[in-house]
């Protein structure tokens, strides 16, 4: 058994390697919002929304005394090829280690049930891990429902945006509270200065974290993402294969060509030569890895078999891959629209306006846009770009920015 314990020396070294580059400059702000104290916590989210990085963060310059009793490791590690997690979650107790982190489980095979033994079999030991947005946690051939607290971290706000770049810094906004006082507020924040400019530089660039490595190579690392999801996550996760990778491609480029895309999937499923079922699947795998956003319409049920009224990129930068000119309109629409589903809320496609979220109807327009397709309903509010400050149920289209 010793032999086995020193053996560990390959995770150690790795480990010690990987905090080296870790820094406290930045934090997002699911950090604040995760309760520790839990024994087992899973963090999800799209590939370079920073998962990795707030695992660091915590094991490194929280854990005070207890820094030496924590281990993290990933799971597609050269170790894991002779290793099963159990026996690496066995060895590291022995040594007194009482916290494991275990970053992109979903590329272990055997996770969930081994998840759960570890838990079940080390009580005072600690496990946060990190998966893909794709991943159901509670949804392994284990039952882990019980046992593990799972969080969501999307990609950057526009405000999370603004302090990661050194901009300025400032508390979310509750949805209630923005449109009620979004006039005080706008006004509140320009004393730092215009933010429009800013604005249109993080719907190009800003939604992921890697924009700290500079913008000139920021859409080759984000090719690099949308393939890693495709061909990497979701072979993990949804059994693909390289045939099954190459369909569901060509569907989210054909749904990238003209977002915001009412799906026919009769349509669809001819042009493209696939099966009706295929795609079906493939819209709520894209939803669940976090490559685009899908709208149903108010007043129906929700299922994985209902067809959603549009389906939208999941996030402007994504417009940008795909299009080096996308549409303006669309641009706004799937910022306003990411922003409300990242902050917690429930957002329909209504018969008037093009939103419909916490009792309001919301129209997405520019500078020069009216309430014309809204104001037959009182509860209703107009989201305008290009403007600065707004006036009554007129609202700034960047405030939206600032829900989480």
């Amino acid at each position: 058994m010793s032999f086995r314990i020193n053996k560990m020396e390959i995770l150690l070294q790795y480990h010690d390697q990987v905090l080296q580059g870790i820094t406290n400059d930045y934090r997002r702000f699911l950090h604040e919002k995760i309760d520790w104290k839990d024994r087992m916590i899973g963090v999800k989210g799209p590939r370079g929304s920073g998962k990795t990085t707030l695992l660091l963060q915590h094991l490194k310059y929280d854990l005070g005394d207890d820094f030496k009793k924590a281990l993290y490791i990933t799971a597609d590690h050269t170790w894991f090829y002779n290793n099963t997690l159990l026996e690496t979650a066995m060895l590291w107790y022995q040594r007194g280690g009482r916290y494991l982190f275990i970053d992109e489980v979903h590329k272990y095979a055997r996770w969930s049930r081994e998840l759960k033994n570890i838990y079940d079999g080390f009580p005072n030991l600690k496990i946060v891990f990190s998966s893909s947005s794709a991943l159901d946690i509670y949804r392994g051939e284990a039952d882990l429902s019980r046992r593990v607290i799972s969080y969501e971290l999307p990609g950057l706000s526009f405000r999370e945006y603004l302090a990661f770049t050194g901009y300025g810094k400032w508390e979310a906004i509750p949805f209630k509270t923005l449109v009620k006082d979004h006039v005080e507020i706008a006004h509140s924040f320009l004393e730092k200065g215009p933010f429009i400019p800013v604005f249109k530089t993080y719907l190009k660039y800003g939604y992921l974290p890697i924009i700290a490595e500079g913008e000139s190579g920021y859409f080759t690392k984000l090719e690099q993402v949308i393939n890693t999801i495709l061909d990497t996550d979701l072979a993990f996760i949804a059994s693909y294969n390289s045939g099954t990778s190459a369909k569901v491609k060509k569907i989210l480029g054909v749904i990238a060509e003209s977002v915001p895309f009412k799906p026919n999937i009769s349509n669809l499923s001819r042009k493209l030569d696939v099966s009706r079922e295929l795609i079906y699947e493939s819209i709520q795998q894209l939803r669940d890895a976090r490559l685009i956003n899908l709208l149903h319409a108010k007043g129906q049920g929700i299922s994985q078999l209902q067809k959603p009224e549009k389906i939208f990129l999941e996030n402007t930068n994504l417009a940008y891959v795909f299009n080096t000119h996308p549409n303006t309109g669309n641009l706004r629409e799937t910022f306003v629209l990411n922003q409300l589903l990242n902050s917690g809320l429930e957002v329909l496609s209504p018969d008037k306006g093009d939103f419909w979220a916490e009792d309001l109807y919301l129209e997405v327009g520019g500078a020069s846009k009216t309430a014309s397709q809204v104001k037959m309903v009182t509860n209703h509010l107009v989201l305008s770009d290009d403007i600065e400050t707004g006036i009554g149920q007129k609202v700034p289209i960047w405030l939206f920015g600032f829900l989480y």
